[in-house]
C-alpha cells in the first residue's frame, strides 16, 4: 500500500473566494473523487482547525493499492480536473508519498 499526504497553506484569496471558502471547495473536490479512481481505496481531507503560523491549512490523507495505482491516480482526468483549482489556490505545498504495510 502506498499513503499519498499532501499538507496546502493557502493564498489569503483566490478565485473571488476566502481561504476558508477555497478550502472547503478544494476538500469537496478531493473527497468527491472517492470511488471513481481505480486504485484509490481510501481518501480523506482535512481543514486545519488549529491555525497556528506553523500550520498548514489543508490535509489530504489518501491510501492507494500501489504505485502504479497512484500513478492512475494522478493522470486520470478527474484528478487533473481539480488540479488546476487547488494549483491557483495554493500557497505552498508539501508532499510525502511512502510505503506502507
Amino acid at each position: 500500500m502506498i499513503k499519498h499526504i499532501i499538507v496546502w497553506r493557502l493564498k489569503p484569496e483566490a478565485h473571488g473566494n476566502s481561504r476558508a471558502e477555497n478550502a472547503r471547495l478544494i476538500k469537496e473536490k478531493l473527497e468527491g473523487l472517492a470511488g471513481k479512481i481505480p486504485g484509490l481505496l481510501k481518501i480523506e481531507v482535512g481543514i486545519d482547525i488549529s491555525r497556528t503560523g506553523e500550520s498548514g491549512d489543508l490535509v489530504l490523507y489518501s491510501e492507494f493499492k500501489d504505485e502504479a495505482a497512484l500513478e492512475v491516480y494522478k493522470a486520470h482526468p478527474d484528478h487533473k480536473a481539480v488540479f488546476p483549482f487547488i494549483a491557483a489556490a495554493r500557497a505552498d505545498r508539501i508532499i510525502v508519498d511512502y510505503a506502507a504495510d
